[in-house]
């Protein structure tokens, strides 16, 4: 059986949602935090550090599913500078949110927004869209500028002492390091960020994917974000460049997966997943000689004996090794996502997807 709560509350794990969780519990009531995860952000690792630095519980809730659903059908409100629907993403959070109260006995909800503070989804008018948009006009208290907003019935009823939240406005960050001393954490988080649909990096390795895969599942996000990527047309490579990197691949592994691994030297392990059928031996060939040259001994034991290096390919259970001369120039243009096909997909969709 669940606890009980009296708030759920959006925890990020930035500053300003932690802020606004304490700001609640400060008036005695209990406060559950949500700490979403998607393809695209989410940091689940964290919520021991969480609890521990800074007095909160939090619970990690995977929308993974719904999110992509809302990405791939067109966020109704748009995209931000590349590709984050902001404020999509806080309706999104927001309508689970509502669906988990029965379950904790909460009466209503807390995030952190401070008006103003953000450009896209913090403006007044974009605030009013996410509690319309939401469902949760009765609902929603924002702690940290509520004092500029019109007083909530959980202020009105007196569950909430409206006198004891804050009026923050702007861009400023001086208001939450302040109180963030007064409450003794050592360790000061950053602005919540780090969804990588708002970094131009990511954004281009997803549009990537989805002209190849209009309709991707939430794990060929996860590969699409993992590592260093490399596409040739349909042919999509993914390998590592740490010990990180390499764990993730190996959880983002499909049953048609092609797993590339230098035989007899140290180098990355590589991932390469089908859009358009089987590779051909070529492809394969390939794709193997651009992962041996991102292994420096290889590569080096190539120059100077001219000796061809080994590498095993493994696919549904079957290992094959191949011998290949390690390479950048190779016959498939292996490229990185570019910039620029953000910008375009966008114009393609907001054209009607002609």
């Amino acid at each position: 059986m669940n606890r009980k709560y009296d708030a759920l509350a959006l925890l990020s794990g930035g500053l300003d949602s932690i802020l606004a969780m304490r700001t609640v519990m400060d008036q005695g009531l209990a406060v559950l935090g949500l700490h979403f995860m998607t393809p695209f952000f989410g940091k689940a690792h964290l919520i021991p550090f969480w609890r521990d630095h800074y007095g909160i519980e939090v619970e990690a809730v995977d929308i993974s599913d719904r999110y992509v659903d809302m990405l791939l059908s067109g966020p109704s409100q748009g995209f931000g500078k590349w590709l984050n629907p902001c404020i999509d993403c806080k309706i999104a959070m927001l309508g689970r949110a509502v669906e988990l109260m029965p379950a904790y006995g909460a009466a209503f909800l807390v995030s952190g927004e401070v008006l103003g503070q953000r450009p896209m989804s913090q403006r007044a008018d974009a605030l009013n869209v996410i509690t319309k948009r939401a469902g949760v006009r009765d609902l929603l208290l924002r702690p940290l500028c509520a004092r500029n907003l019109p007083p909530t019935p959980m202020e009105e009823s007196g569950l909430v002492d409206r006198a004891r939240l804050l009026d923050w406005r702007g861009r400023g960050r001086r208001p939450q390091y302040e109180l963030a001393e007064r409450y003794g954490f050592t360790e000061i988080p950053t602005p919540a960020g780090g969804c990588c649909l708002t970094e131009v990096q990511g954004a281009a390795r997803f549009v990537q994917l989805l002209l190849y895969r209009p309709r991707p599942e939430p794990v060929d996000f996860r590969l699409a974000r993992a590592g260093r990527q490399y596409w040739a047309g349909p042919h999509w490579l993914a390998f590592g460049r740490t010990a990180e990197d390499n764990v993730e691949l190996e959880a983002c592994l499909g049953p048609d997966d092609y797993v590339f691994k230098l035989a007899e030297f140290p180098g990355p392990l590589a991932v390469a997943r089908p859009l358009a059928g089987e590779w051909s031996a070529e492809a394969v060939r390939d794709a193997a000689s651009l992962v041996a040259s991102y292994a420096t001994r290889a590569r080096r034991h190539f120059e100077t004996t001219g000796q061809l290096v080994r590498v095993t390919v493994r696919r549904a259970g079957a290992v094959d090794t191949i011998e290949v001369a390690p390479s950048r120039e190779t016959a498939l243009p292996w490229a990185e996502p570019r910039p620029e096909i953000v910008r375009e997909w966008k114009k393609t969709q907001a054209a009607g997807g002609k």
